[in-house]
Order: C-alpha cells, then sequence, then structure tokens
C-alpha cells in the first residue's frame, strides 16, 4: 500500500480541504498580511495544478516501476472524482461554473464510475476502457477548472471568458464520453435486462 503512486494519491485526497479552504479565508486575514485579493485565486489556482500534476505522476510512477496496486486502482480515480467535484462545487458557489454544468460533469463521474464497477464485476470491465474522447474530456475540464479557479487576466487574456467556454466544451465532451461508454456497455446491459 505504502508505494510511492499511492503515497502521491493519498497526497492528492489531502490537498482538497487546501485549495477549498483557501477560498474561505477570512478576507481581514489575508488583508492583514497585505496580500493582494489576487493571491486567493494564485494560491487555489497552483494548488489544484500540483495536485493535478500528481494525478499524473502517480500513473506515470506505477507504470514505470511497476508500482501497480489494487489499492491504487481504486483509490486515484477516486482521488480524481473528489479533486473535481470539490473544485466545481467551489466554483458553483463563486458564480464562475453553472449548476447544470457542474451537475452535468459530476453525474458524469458517478454514472460512469458505477457503470465500470458494475462491468468488472461481471468481469467485462475490457469493455468501458479508457477512450480518447475521455482523455480529451479530462484534460479540457482540468484546464477550464484552473483557469475558473485563476479567474484574474493574465497577460490581457481574459482567462474568465476562456475558462468559461473550455467548461462548456469539457461538459460537451462528458457527455459524449459518456454516450461512448453506455454504447461500449450495451451489450452486457442488455443481456442483463
Amino acid at each position: 500500500m505504502w508505494n510511492i503512486p499511492n503515497i502521491l494519491t493519498l497526497l492528492r485526497i489531502g490537498m482538497i480541504p487546501v485549495f477549498v479552504g483557501i477560498f474561505y479565508l477570512p478576507a481581514q486575514a489575508v488583508a492583514a498580511d497585505g496580500l493582494p485579493a489576487h493571491w486567493v485565486n494564485l494560491t487555489a489556482a497552483s494548488v489544484f495544478i500540483l495536485a493535478a500534476f500528481t494525478d499524473w505522476l502517480d500513473g506515470y510512477w506505477a507504470r514505470k516501476y511497476h508500482q501497480m496496486s489494487k489499492f491504487g486502482a481504486f483509490l486515484d480515480p477516486v482521488a480524481d472524482k473528489l479533486m473535481v467535484a470539490a473544485a466545481l462545487i467551489v466554483l458553483v458557489e463563486l458564480n464562475r461554473v453553472g449548476a447544470v454544468v457542474a451537475l452535468i460533469i459530476i453525474g458524469r463521474e458517478i454514472a460512469i464510475s458505477a457503470l465500470r464497477e458494475w462491468m468488472a464485476s461481471i468481469g467485462k470491465s475490457a469493455n468501458v476502457t479508457v477512450a480518447m474522447v475521455g482523455k480529451i474530456k479530462t484534460a479540457a475540464q482540468m484546464a477550464a477548472i484552473t483557469l475558473l479557479l485563476w479567474y484574474d487576466p493574465l497577460l490581457g487574456l481574459d482567462i474568465q471568458w476562456l475558462g468559461e467556454w473550455l467548461i462548456v466544451i469539457a461538459a460537451l465532451l462528458t457527455l459524449i464520453s459518456m454516450g461512448y461508454y453506455l454504447r461500449a456497455a450495451w451489450p452486457a446491459i442488455r443481456e442483463t435486462i
């Protein structure tokens, strides 16, 4: 259980309350320390980027050094979904993401996780392996969340506008990828009806 990939995954889970908590620091505490208001966005986005990097790193490390485990296979996707759900909930509360978009993304994550678990239980997990559309969706989603956490203009770019469009694209890709996985699982579903 205590290999580098699993430690990185647990670290990622530990970062969730940190980046969420940053947005709930009292305004007086930030101002009292002489920190600009942008510090909150910058710090939260940086912690999210670090968490996303550990997601990539733990997978890379596990494959390269053959440190894959059943515990890691279970915990890694849970950590990813917790991180994304926490970020989306914070962004909805800050009025940076619409509730419908957040529900589409979070709902798909729950549904596909349940589908994968069920397919594994009937010995057909190969039917719902990760597809390219899912990888593109994840990249768009992570970039969008990072931009919406940052929110402030950067080098003359309207980060808010870019993040809002990217999260809508991620939601559309979420629906497309969900359709892909459901279609792949349909023969097994039909057999059980």
